[in-house]
């Protein structure tokens, strides 16, 4: 049950500040339609969130037709214990790390000389800012969502986005 006066959905909160929320709704369309990161890349990173904000409308959410694209039930089964399965890539796992560090420890992965490294060797410095932007967004909005309680009823069904 919503912790504020609106319905329980995806963005009705959002229209108790409209000028504030076509901001939050231009970041999303940045990120869910911009993104240079492949979809599994994204997809991972979003999902290591989505754990840790413990935000069901995020964990739910899957792509239209993302199984085409590598996204299926074992890819995000798989999600919480991402360092130990095989099934995702070196950079797929290095956005884990990234995720999971940005939402628990910011400070500890800042410091992490070892994860920047690695992180250097398998992305541009346009794919780290973009994948610390898409991070940043599901972050904030996710937990967000998760405090006012809004929207973790429903069920999102994400536009295809081809693979980068």
């Amino acid at each position: 049950m919503p912790r504020i006066d609106v319905p329980d959905d995806l963005g009705s909160w959002m229209g108790l500040r409209p000028e504030l929320g076509a901001g939050l709704a231009a970041l999303s369309e940045a990120v869910y339609g911009k993104s240079i990161l492949p979809l599994r890349v994204q997809e991972l990173a979003r999902m290591r969130i989505a754990l840790a904000n413990e935000c069901e409308v995020c964990r739910k959410a899957r792509y239209d037709g993302g199984t085409v694209e590598g996204l299926d039930e074992a890819f995000y089964t798989h999600v919480a214990d991402w360092r130990g399965w095989s099934g995702y890539s070196a950079r797929e796992k290095l956005a884990a790390e990234y995720a999971e560090g940005l939402a628990s420890d910011h400070l500890a992965l800042r410091e992490d000389g070892d994860f920047w490294q690695r992180l250097r060797r398998h992305y541009s410095d346009a794919e780290i800012v973009d994948l610390a932007i898409c991070c940043s967004l599901w972050l904030g909005a996710g937990r967000t969502m998760r405090v006012l309680d809004v929207g973790q009823t429903c069920a999102l069904v994400m536009p295809r986005r081809q693979a980068q």
